[in-house]
């Protein structure tokens, strides 16, 4: 099932900006979130950040997984699925 996947969402990396902003802003999250998980110890701050990722996260994947959907039964792009004006990019630490 896997496989079947890869293939549109390779396509839609290369063809789709707003799929491709959100593969890169998933790919922060997680790239953060290992980070964070690596700590034998988190703060409450960065227990609160580590949830908070987590959030952000699904709703980036959702976001692609409604695009690859629709690419699926050809209605091309979709709405957003993420209210305008949510901010779903990585916080910088204090």
């Amino acid at each position: 099932m896997n496989e079947q996947k890869q293939a549109p969402q390779e396509l839609l990396l290369q063809a789709d900006e707003e799929f491709h902003q959100l593969a890169a802003m998933h790919h922060e999250l997680e790239d953060r979130l290992h980070a964070l998980t690596a700590k034998p110890y988190l703060s409450e701050p960065e227990h609160l950040e580590e949830v908070t990722l987590k959030k952000r996260k699904l709703l980036l994947k959702d976001r692609m997984e409604d695009i690859l959907r629709r690419r699926r039964q050809g209605q091309g792009p979709s709405m957003p699925s993420v209210p305008p004006g949510t901010d779903t990019r990585p916080h910088a630490r204090s």
